[in-house]
């Protein structure tokens, strides 16, 4: 077993963004992208609780691999070694939900879809053991997943974790 990580966020406002559309800087959860040219993380865990305050904010969330990866001052969102005495891989992810280039989610790539109302309720994916989506690289499109909110979408607060393993 490799070393496991949680990559939190905390009070995201989420936009509507289409399929192969640049993302909007802090207007969604974030990226998670290998960090060398052969990095296998797996992803273990999405979590995403609403903190709207209209009571009608539904949220539809898709977590899918990207057409466009995250480049350049990288940044947003928190990243903790889950195992206190762990020790970290010399190669750690990147994640962030900004970037100068910005990431797109492929139109066709879709691998979780997580809808709820960000008023107050809460949603949880949990993988089955050896079914976990993973990243491998970190170039389009199998290097890079995003959570984002698409069209159809209201404006909502939310805040929550991946937990992903660096295999």
């Amino acid at each position: 077993m490799g070393a496991r990580y949680s990559y939190s966020f905390t009070t995201v406002t989420t936009a509507a963004i289409a399929n192969a559309t640049n993302l909007t800087n802090s207007a969604y959860p974030g990226f998670l992208q290998g960090g060398s040219s052969t990095q296998r993380l797996n992803i273990i865990e999405v979590f995403m609780g609403g903190e709207a305050s209209a009571s009608s904010a539904p949220q539809i969330m898709i977590l899918a691999r990207d057409s466009t990866v995250a480049v350049t001052a990288i940044s947003g969102g928190f990243v903790a070694l889950l195992d206190g005495s762990g020790t970290a891989p010399a190669t750690t992810a990147v994640v962030g939900n900004s970037a100068t280039t910005t990431p797109q989610r492929s139109s066709t790539l879709h691998l979780l879809h997580l809808s709820f109302n960000a008023y107050g309720g809460i949603v949880r994916w949990v993988s089955r053991q050896g079914e976990e989506p993973s990243v491998v690289g970190n170039t389009a499109s199998l290097g890079e997943v995003s959570l984002s909110a698409t069209t159809g979408t209201t404006a909502g607060t939310l805040s929550g974790h991946i937990l992903y393993e660096v295999a």
